[in-house]
């Protein structure tokens, strides 16, 4: 009889980051958990987190074959290529899992949850947003994601396959996620009229969410993985400060900062010239209430 870890299913995880060595420690008890690198030096961490690596590289399909029939349930955590406007990596490997596919309806069908950005929906003016609104991404990063949608969703009519996209904000926890680093180096953010609305998920809870979505998302069903808080960058940055004990932030007006005479980096610009509000209802159809509703939660020391 073959050892209980080879009769669990398989889950192969894509991207196997931070909140992937979460969701695989939350995956263990029912899954055996294989994690696809392409890098060596990542061999015996992820062995040591009872993962299975897979040596592979996204950007090759001649190395993606071996993952071909698998596994039937993936989580898709890795980010598009630094360059151009689509995910050449996703349509890799979404070929090579359909080409398992093909013929073979009559098998317990591939489940896949996809990890998109909320970036995909540009700027809103602060508006609430639902899954329902029509993307319009302002910067090749969310244009990537949101070809990668596209790619899955297409994976997804496929017969055999089931997926679900999560668009995600920022990720953060209360250690090294925190915006601690942050407030100790002094950046500005913006003054509260120039000030953007920002959302947030506990990396704990994100792993929570994809692990549900593989089990009860609905097919192609998109998702907010944000929790309920709706705050202002600034006000955000002022509660961490005043929680850890630190100097509120300085504040500099939009044109300062665009000016680039503040220190911000361009990738916080970016997030700086996009103001939404994430309405995360719909995640109450996969039956899971939030470890951490809010940052004020979220943040708070253990």
């Amino acid at each position: 009889m073959l050892p209980s870890c080879f009769r669990k299913p398989r889950l192969l995880i894509i991207g196997c980051g931070d909140v992937g060595l979460r969701l695989a420690a939350l995956a263990r008890p029912r899954f055996r958990v294989l994690a696809l690198t392409s890098s060596d030096h990542r061999l015996s961490e992820l062995r040591d987190a009872g993962i299975v690596p897979l040596r592979g590289d996204l950007d090759s399909v001649a190395s993606l074959w071996r993952l071909a029939g698998l596994a039937r349930w993936v989580a898709m955590l890795a980010p598009p290529p630094n360059a151009g406007n689509d995910d050449p990596r996703s349509r890799h490997l979404a070929n090579v899992l359909r080409r398992h596919m093909i013929g073979s309806a009559r098998h317990a069908p591939t489940r896949l949850v996809y990890a998109s950005t909320s970036g995909v929906y540009g700027d809103c003016n602060g508006a609430l947003v639902h899954e329902t609104r029509r993307p319009a991404p302002c910067t090749a990063r969310a244009r990537r994601r949101l070809d990668a949608e596209r790619c899955w969703r297409g994976f997804g009519q496929t017969p055999g396959a089931r997926v679900a996209v999560l668009r995600i904000p920022g990720i953060y926890d209360a250690a090294t996620r925190s915006p601690r680093r942050r407030l100790m180096q002094g950046l500005p953010v913006l003054r509260a009229e120039d000030d953007v609305f920002t959302n947030h998920i506990h990396a704990d809870d994100l792993a929570r969410i994809v692990l549900r979505a593989l089990f009860v998302a609905a097919p192609n069903r998109v998702y907010h993985a944000s929790d309920a808080s709706r705050l202002q960058m600034g006000a955000y940055f002022d509660f961490a400060a005043d929680l850890y004990g630190l100097p509120r932030p300085p504040r500099v007006a939009r044109v300062v900062a665009e000016a680039g005479a503040a220190g911000i980096s361009l990738q916080a610009l970016s997030f700086m010239r996009e103001s939404r509000q994430l309405d995360n209802r719909r995640l109450g159809e996969l039956g899971l209430a939030l470890r951490y509703p809010d940052v004020v939660a979220g943040l708070a020391p253990g």
